[in-house]
């Protein structure tokens, strides 16, 4: 039987690699094993080849031999494609040495990031060297030399001069508005005098139409300091609740008893308590005592000193609380129903001031907005009272306060069912209250304004002092003393300070052993004056004075 020929052809094989990408056209000869049967094969379909050198077609797809590091966008793509060990060939080992080349690459690359921020860093540290060295040479362009400083020290110094020799030698230094206060403040207790005396039944006309003038004022002025919390203070309540009890509820029993009582109690005492004082050309203090003594003066006089049949009238409350038996339902003259019924208000304006000022404003206040509450706090923290309400702890104060304040309330209207009945007795504690007002404005004219007025000259003799004893060797000019500028008119007294202040800042002035000379050269010769200058008498010179230096401010609470 005859053996099919064996015809095992030897076909070329290529190599494969990744992936994408085409190989060279060697031809490796390999069995093709594909066409060889099996061993245990008998049919001749199945018979052996013999291998041939005819090139044979590929039976499976090509794989690429794209190297390793191909720019693949991925590191695991590129090891994805990875053929297998038995199909590797020489050209995919050799590719695997270009991996120094590449991180040659990266370090050129790092290399040329870190030239790139040194440059940059030393361009922008020499951009900021030449912005410096450009400002300082404007500074230094800009910055006068030592002759254009003292030439405008020189004209400050001769402005000054001229404007204190100005007022210095006026004689009207006085403000108008303070002459109108003045004026207004001696008229308003003329006309209330004449009023409570003549025409009692007219007072309360004269009291409204003052409270219309004085309040919009005194919010406008109070607000513009940042003082406007005072205005919340129970003073106000009391005025606006006798307002209504006169021209809304005059038949109101318990709004005139309630308004009697904080009237005589708590308004008129707090002006021994907060000082107020009679100063006629200070407005804010002429208007402080009128919110505490008017409403008293117009009580006065509806209840003691009107007709009755006039009282029955105008005002049936009062008429009635006047007539009605001791013990009868409308007998409100008594210690107990004045306090119950004064309580309730009291008590409805303490705990509205507590929540729309103390606990809504807190913030404001803590950052300095003054109240009747740190305004007492300050002013009483070396009295006993102040000591034991500082003592306790912060939360706790301010309801020590509220306590004590209407414990002084309470005190200030037990005697007013005193001051109800009885007219003299009415009148003797208006007189006292008044008078004490009158004291402490004596006090502030004498004491108060005299004192600080000499603490203003003694620290302008220190101030010249320390001028004449600096370096420079210039002293400070002030204007002549009055008297030696007699029979001078006013240009000719200006031209002489500012002759003076000329030569001293040109030639200088040397220093003297007393502080009280101030030498005063003029054209001529020179000229001693005496520093003060001013006769404390002159009441006007004192109060040009205080104005061309700021005084320190006193304490500004004169209200309840």
């Amino acid at each position: 039987m005859e053996e099919p020929e064996a015809s095992n052809t030897l076909r070329p094989v290529q190599s494969h690699k990744s992936e994408g990408a085409s190989t060279d056209s060697e031809a490796v000869l390999t069995p093709d094993l594909s066409e060889t049967p099996p061993l245990n094969a008998s049919s001749p379909e199945h018979a052996i080849d013999t291998p041939t050198l005819a090139p044979t077609s590929p039976k499976s797809p090509k794989l690429s031999r794209q190297p390793s590091f191909s720019g693949s966008s991925a590191y695991q793509e590129d090891w994805d494609a990875m053929p297998p060990l038995d199909r590797l060939s020489m050209l995919d080992l050799l590719d695997n040495f270009a991996l120094p080349q590449q991180l040659e690459k990266l370090q050129n690359r790092f290399s040329a990031q870190t030239e790139k921020v040194r440059k940059s860093r030393e361009a922008l540290k020499k951009g900021s060297n030449m912005a410096r060295e450009r400002m300082v040479d404007e500074w230094r362009r800009r910055v006068p030399s030592a002759e254009e400083q003292l030439d405008r020290y020189r004209k400050r110094m001769r402005t000054s001069v001229d404007k204190l020799g100005m007022r210095w030698n006026d004689t009207k230094s006085i403000t108008v508005r303070e002459k109108i206060s003045f004026i207004c403040g001696v008229m308003n207790i003329f006309m209330s005098g004449y009023l409570i005396g003549g025409h009692p039944e007219s007072f309360h006309l004269w009291y409204t139409a003052q409270i219309l003038y004085f309040m919009p004022i005194r919010f406008y002025t109070y607000h513009k300091r940042g003082y406007h919390y005072f205005l919340a203070d129970l003073c106000y309540f009391v005025n606006l609740l006798l307002l209504l009890s006169i021209w809304v509820f005059p038949n109101s029993k318990r709004l005139f008893t309630a308004v009697y009582c904080l009237a005589f109690g708590n308004n008129a005492v707090a002006i021994i308590m907060w000082r107020n004082s009679l100063v006629f050309h200070s407005f804010d203090k002429v208007t402080s005592l009128f919110i505490h003594i008017m409403p008293c003066a117009t009580l006065h006089c509806i209840v003691h000193l009107l007709d009755p049949e006039l009282q029955r009238q105008r005002y049936p409350a009062v008429w009635t609380i006047k007539t009605s038996p001791p013990g009868s339902p409308t007998a409100y003259a008594n210690v107990v129903s004045m306090l119950a019924w004064s309580t309730i208000p009291y008590l409805f304006w303490q705990l509205s001031y507590y929540f729309f000022i103390t606990v809504r404003r807190r913030e404001k206040i803590a950052a300095g907005r003054p109240t009747s509450f740190t305004w007492l706090r300050k002013s009483y923290s070396k009295v006993w009272i102040g000591r034991v309400v500082l003592a306790l702890p912060g939360p706790l104060q301010e309801p020590a306060f509220m306590l004590i304040q209407y414990l002084y309330a309470v005190l200030t209207m037990l005697p007013c069912p005193l001051w109800f009945y009885s007219r003299y007795a009415s009148s003797i504690f208006l007189v006292v209250v008044f008078a004490w007002s009158v004291h402490n404005g004596s006090s502030y004219y004498i004491d108060v304004f005299g004192k600080r007025f000499q603490k203003e000259l003694e620290a302008m003799k220190a101030e010249v002092a320390k001028w004449q004893n600096s370096p420079d060797g210039h002293s400070p000019l002030l204007t002549p003393h009055p008297e030696s500028v007699t029979g001078l008119d006013d240009a000719d007294a200006k031209q002489l300070g500012h002759d003076a202040a000329a030569r001293t800042l040109d030639d200088g002035a040397s220093s003297v052993g007393s502080v009280d000379n101030i030498p005063l050269l003029s054209e001529e010769r020179p000229a001693p004056v005496v520093a003060s200058g001013v006769d404390l008498d002159d009441g006007g010179a004192m109060d040009v004075a205080r104005r061309g230096r700021k005084l320190p401010v006193e304490p500004i609470m004169q209200d309840s």
